[in-house]
């Protein structure tokens, strides 16, 4: 078969207007939580129509087509004030997530979470101002994070109630206050284990964990690996960027 006919087959449904996807990133950079919302419950990512085969294997297609998206989505948030080091951090949770997904619904529920995530971050940054309960909300998670905190007992710190508050934070924020706690919760625990040297359970214990095994569950969820596995990576990669630096004072030529 010429390539030419191969090439035919293969283009004979034409692709989407360029437009549609140019709206679809500026619409998730900017924050605009109702248009993405309004997007996942139209299931665009699951229509394929116009968006190219990358493989006849269903699950693989779709796996392709959301790296591709993660991609192209990280460096534009990243252009529009995202903090680098934590876009290219959770765009390697949600592609690490994918080595579990075995059906459809799950890279679609994986797709679905990342490109809430982004969005959600982003309205973060465009928002000129938290809403006040919101915006206390936050500072009060901050300020006990090394404790077990409650919705409830938040709720009842502020005032106001658990459905209000919960439907608040969710809505300015794209993420449930739950999620939200954890994610800071793990985010400590990261720092911990790279530059400590206080054991898993210390960890656990400190941040306030149920349980050795509920805080590596967590992180594993989180960050796709174990706690252990993230420490001896992290730690080599410390080494070797500490090696590096002593080489640089020692033979600086070498890095001209």
């Amino acid at each position: 078969m010429k390539y030419s006919d191969i090439y035919n087959q293969e283009n004979s449904e034409l692709h989407r207007d360029i437009k549609e996807e140019i709206q679809f990133f500026h619409s998730a950079a900017n924050g605009d939580m109702q248009a993405i919302r309004e997007n996942i419950e139209k299931r665009r990512f699951r229509d394929q129509t116009g968006v190219g085969r990358l493989s006849d294997d269903p699950v693989l297609n779709l796996k392709y087509h959301m790296v591709v998206t993660t991609g192209i989505l990280t460096r534009i948030c990243i252009e529009r004030g995202l903090d680098a080091e934590k876009a290219f951090r959770m765009s390697d949770h949600y592609i690490k997530k994918l080595d579990n997904a075995m059906t459809e619904d799950d890279v679609e529920k994986i797709h679905d979470e990342m490109l809430l995530d982004f969005t959600g971050h982003m309205h973060l940054i465009y928002s000129k101002q938290l809403s006040r309960p919101v915006s206390q909300c936050i500072d009060y998670i901050h300020a006990y994070i090394s404790e077990r905190i409650k919705v409830k007992d938040i709720a009842e710190h502020l005032g106001i109630s658990v459905s209000y508050l919960s439907q608040e934070f969710s809505k300015e924020t794209g993420k449930s206050i739950s999620d939200y706690i954890r994610e800071k919760k793990i985010e400590i625990a990261r720092d911990m284990l790279t530059n400590t040297d206080l054991s898993i359970s210390e960890i656990a214990y400190m941040l306030s964990f149920s349980s050795q095994s509920h805080f590596i569950q967590t992180f594993s969820y989180l960050m796709g690996t174990t706690p252990k596995k993230y420490r001896d990576e992290n730690r080599h990669k410390k080494w070797i960027a500490s090696d590096k630096n002593d080489d640089k004072e020692r033979y600086p030529y070498l890095f001209e």
